[in-house]
């Protein structure tokens, strides 16, 4: 038996990111910030996500939409609406692993969206390498 951890065993630090393109939505709701601004609190509710700050919203000049993003403890959650193409593309990075919001029923809902496209990418923070230079898988203790 081995003193120290294998490959397979170290666990590395990671983060999930979600990567989210809506279409086919309500384009009155794309352009409503207040809309977007109930989508966002339903999934920081949802998620158990913890904003650091007050969301940011910029609405631009009809038919155009609306971006917003929120600074969370876990990263960050940002939107950008089409609402003259009836689309939206959102972005959620957490720091660590957590369970994915149901994305497709939750923009149905919320932006009468037709389809809806999830992206989801593991982000890894540090290689094999510099895990183990940074004493993180350590050696087992006897």
């Amino acid at each position: 038996m081995s003193d120290f951890l294998s490959l397979s065993e170290l666990s590395l630090p990671e983060g999930q990111e979600w990567v989210v393109e809506a279409h086919g939505c309500d384009p009155v709701r794309l352009a409503d910030p207040a809309a977007l601004q109930h989508l966002f609190a339903d999934i920081i509710d949802a998620l158990a996500l913890h904003p650091v700050g007050e969301p940011r919203w910029h609405q631009f000049p009809s038919p155009g939409g609306v971006t917003g993003m929120v600074l969370l403890a876990e990263s960050h959650l940002t939107v950008h609406t089409f609402p003259e193409f009836g689309s939206a593309c959102f972005n959620l990075f957490c720091c660590r692993p957590r369970p994915e919001w149901n994305w497709s029923q939750g923009l149905v809902t919320h932006l009468g969206a037709q389809s809806v496209q999830v992206r989801q990418l593991t982000r890894a923070y540090a290689t094999v390498a510099a895990s183990l230079s940074a004493g993180q898988s350590g050696a087992r203790q006897a």
